[in-house]
């Protein structure tokens, strides 16, 4: 019987998390350029902390190594990008910004806000001249929530409870011109 309900909460739990659906690069005027699309499938105690008007920062590093590099390998471009999503009950509308800022896209929806969370464009990784021209690079990602960035009475929970530990975990693409 235990193992049949586990079997049966596994799935639930299987929809919160976050998850890089997309990552593509180009070639522009010398520097790759990304773009990627992010799934962000917030725990339910994560979006009724937005409702409430908790914001929740989003931390997405991203990294440009070799293919195969060793792990002690220092990689080519380091990036980490801080984006936020906060709720105004006054207006009733969800902000999407990247930080540092206060100011950013303004939606009705929440689940327009969070798609729109998720879309990075033209985003300038590395110039093409830092590269090895012989070598195949590839992009790394990972998102992840921020818990550092909730407000003090909120973090103690936050790190006990799974349901705040969200992270896509590194995923690799290939950074082609």
């Amino acid at each position: 019987m235990p193992m049949l309900l586990l079997g049966m909460l596994a799935p639930a739990a299987a929809k919160d998390g976050l998850r890089v659906e997309r990552v593509e690069t180009r070639l522009v005027e010398g520097a790759f350029v990304m773009d990627a699309l992010l799934d962000y499938r917030f725990s339910a105690e994560a979006l009724e902390a937005l409702e409430n008007g908790v914001p929740l920062t989003i931390l997405v590093q991203i990294q440009v190594r070799r293919v195969d590099a060793w792990l002690w390998e220092d990689s080519k471009s380091d990036l980490q990008l801080r984006y936020a999503i906060r709720y105004k009950p006054l207006s009733e509308r969800y902000e999407v910004y990247r930080l540092p800022g206060t100011e950013g896209r303004s939606f009705v929806s929440r689940d327009a806000a969070i798609r729109a969370l998720g879309e990075i464009t033209g985003l300038s990784l590395i110039g093409a001249a830092n590269l090895d021209p012989d070598t195949e690079y590839e992009v790394q990602i990972r998102a992840s929530l921020d818990i550092e960035e909730l407000p003090l009475p909120l973090r103690p929970m936050a790190y006990l409870k799974p349901s705040w530990k969200l992270s896509s975990g590194w995923s690799k693409w290939p950074l082609t011109p």
